[in-house]
């Protein structure tokens, strides 16, 4: 049974700029640039009937494309890290796509999430981690920033069990609405094709 999630996929420009940051923390298991990905709800492992549903519940959101850039680094785990991630610009339009992508989620069945949504994207999964060598790589990659990126679609994912997470598959793409006529995302927003899945 494949494990579900709900995800904005990573265009490339941002993603080299994301790759950049691996290196410089022993032991720390690098995400793949092409999986890097921000999680906007974990579903889990779901009967085919659910994920059916949840496929077409995902269809009735209609929400405008936006820009996102993403920013700064963090770690999960304070005392023992066990991940890395670059942080996400404050973005009201995405945590309304992601509360409506809960609120699909509900009401085909699913419980609430009881975690707060961190928007963020995993960089490395880090094993028996040092707290200073930890400390040092995120003041040494605090100022990072990607250029602006237009959002104009959102996916549902699948992975199987593996080591490190991946590979994922497209299962589904959703569009977003284009901007309104006169109204761009977001000034300087970068707007690059993905590869048809």
């Amino acid at each position: 049974m494949p494990r579900l999630f709900i995800a904005l996929e990573i265009p490339h420009d941002a993603a080299l700029s994301l790759s950049l940051l691996r290196g410089g923390l022993p032991g720390a298991r690098w995400i793949d640039t092409e999986n890097y990905h921000l999680t906007l709800r974990f579903v889990g492992d779901v009967e085919g009937p659910i994920a059916a549903d949840l496929a077409t519940a995902l269809h009735g959101i209609r929400r405008r494309e936006f820009a996102l850039a993403l920013a700064g680094v963090g770690a999960f785990g304070n005392r023992k890290p066990r991940a890395v991630w670059a942080g996400v610009s404050a973005s009201p339009d995405l945590h309304a796509l992601q509360g409506e992508v809960d609120r699909a989620c509900r009401r085909v069945g699913l419980p609430g999430d009881a975690r707060k949504f961190t928007p963020h994207v995993t960089l490395a999964r880090l094993r028996q981690p040092r707290v200073d060598e930890v400390a040092r790589y995120l003041a040494g990659h605090g100022d990072f920033r990607t250029q602006a990126f237009t959002v104009d679609n959102f996916v549902l994912m699948s992975s199987r069990e593996s080591v490190g997470g991946g590979p994922y598959i497209v299962e589904e793409d959703y569009g977003l609405l284009p901007a309104r006529r006169g109204e761009t995302p977001a000034e300087g927003a970068v707007r690059e094709r993905r590869p048809a899945h």
